[in-house]
């Protein structure tokens, strides 16, 4: 069975925002590396609008540090599901949009043979983790109080708290840290 893998970068204060921060070299290759051990990539239309279409034209023009050139390489490589509801076409010919229930097609995506799913972004992951179907959460911290931004769970209750198991952490050298848990 396929599982589903949770990654995000996170302010100290809990704050999931993209715009309060983001990640030196190291963490983009922690971030690339996690994307190439998968083969599917899973998002909510906010969280794809995000992702595309900056990294496919980060892959094409390689514009940014090598880091960056190399998770946007990673990216389009890979297939991706979005779920949306209003989103009327993809603009990478490696996504296709699901307007199913997200639980019904997330329990058959881990059915299928292949690579676990990474999932990104704030709300798909919330919903999911309210499901049970989280299997392994990787969070990168990074050193910055942003005061405001969007929150995990954020208006979601969870039907029992999740046991998680901490496998590892990474320090890099900008202060960035990555933390790994397993769920129980």
């Amino acid at each position: 069975m396929r599982n589903v893998i949770y990654a995000i970068s996170v302010t100290l204060d809990g704050c999931f925002d993209h715009t309060n921060g983001i990640p030196d070299d190291d963490a983009m290759e922690y971030f690339t590396n996690l994307v190439r051990d998968v083969d599917l990539l899973v998002f909510g239309r906010k969280t794809y609008q995000l992702m595309v279409p900056y990294w496919p034209d980060i892959a094409k023009s390689h514009s940014e540090t090598k880091a960056e050139n190399e998770f946007a390489d990673a990216f389009v490589s890979k297939n991706k599901i979005v779920f949306s509801r209003s989103l009327e076409s993809a603009e990478d010919k490696n996504t296709r949009i699901v307007r199913t229930k997200l639980q019904d097609e997330i329990l058959k995506l881990k059915q299928e043979q292949g690579k676990d799913i990474l999932i990104g972004g704030v709300d798909v992951p919330s919903q999911l983790i309210a499901l049970g179907l989280v299997d392994e959460y990787r969070f990168v911290v990074l050193p910055v109080i942003a005061g405001e931004g969007r929150r995990l769970l954020e208006g979601i209750r969870l039907p029992e708290r999740p046991q998680l198991k901490f496998v590892e952490s990474r320090i890099f050298k900008s202060g960035c840290v990555a933390l790994r848990y397993l769920k129980q």
